[in-house]
């Protein structure tokens, strides 16, 4: 992909996201735009650094892996953004700079365990959150924001020591149902701003959610990260 083009598809999404923050009265210079590189050559993580682009997604650990031995870091920051099995734990900690989609207490644990024992410092994360209620989507159960229990999964997570949570992430159905949509993402909002104000370790600076289908919905709902593939990078390669 040459640099103009990722520069075209720049300046489109970022009217769209002016234009969306004006219907809701917010400020676009909040939200954040990360290109998820998934089914892309290596080579376009040089593309996305040559566009000052300062952060990369990357949904697998060995794909990951991969591009970064042949690229190097770039000096982006990289994040992962797919689900992370726990036996892959010890080698993202040595790769991904936060993880965006850490989406049990048993992935807590073990993160926390290797990142001990590696002595290594902390690790940035986002909790996933599924506010849709879908048996597909991984993550802590969000369908309720009001709700006791996420609170107390999340004190949980927050209590581990090498884990600095920044924020949640959700994924909203793949779905033209503009409603489905917009409640998913409120859901994650409310519980984003409640988490917030009432558990200690919980830093509510990040709210990960919107992707190349639905990304101006989130941003009218209060998305301050969108993770764009398509958007900005084309369709995939491979």
């Amino acid at each position: 992909m040459e640099l103009d083009d990722l520069r075209a598809r720049e300046r489109d999404v970022r009217e769209r996201v002016v234009e969306a923050a004006d219907r809701v009265d917010r400020d676009p210079g909040e939200v954040e735009l990360l290109p998820v590189t998934k089914g892309h050559p290596p080579g376009v993580l040089r593309t996305v650094a040559a566009a000052g682009f300062e952060r990369v997604g990357e949904n697998r650990v060995g794909q990951a892996e991969d591009k970064f031995s042949k690229v190097g870091r770039l000096g982006l920051s990289w994040h992962m953004v797919g689900h992370l099995q726990r036996n892959k734990a010890r080698r993202a900690i040595q790769l991904f700079d936060e993880l965006e989609s850490l989406d049990s207490l048993r992935l807590a644990r073990k993160l926390n365990r290797e990142l001990e024992k590696a002595d290594g410092g902390d690790f940035d994360v986002l909790i996933q959150v599924n506010a849709s209620g879908e048996d597909s989507k991984s993550g802590f159960a969000a369908t309720s924001p009001r709700s006791d229990a996420l609170l107390d999964q999340v004190r949980t997570v927050c209590s581990f020591p090498r884990l600095q949570v920044r924020g949640l992430m959700t994924m909203a159905p793949l779905t033209d149902d503009e409603e489905v949509l917009r409640t998913t993402f409120r859901r994650t909002r409310r519980a984003f701003e409640r988490l917030g104000d009432e558990v200690e370790g919980f830093h509510a600076r990040t709210l990960s959610m919107g992707m190349s289908n639905d990304y101006e919905i989130a941003v009218e709902e209060g998305a301050t990260r969108l993770r764009l593939g398509t958007a900005l990078l084309g369709p995939r390669q491979r």
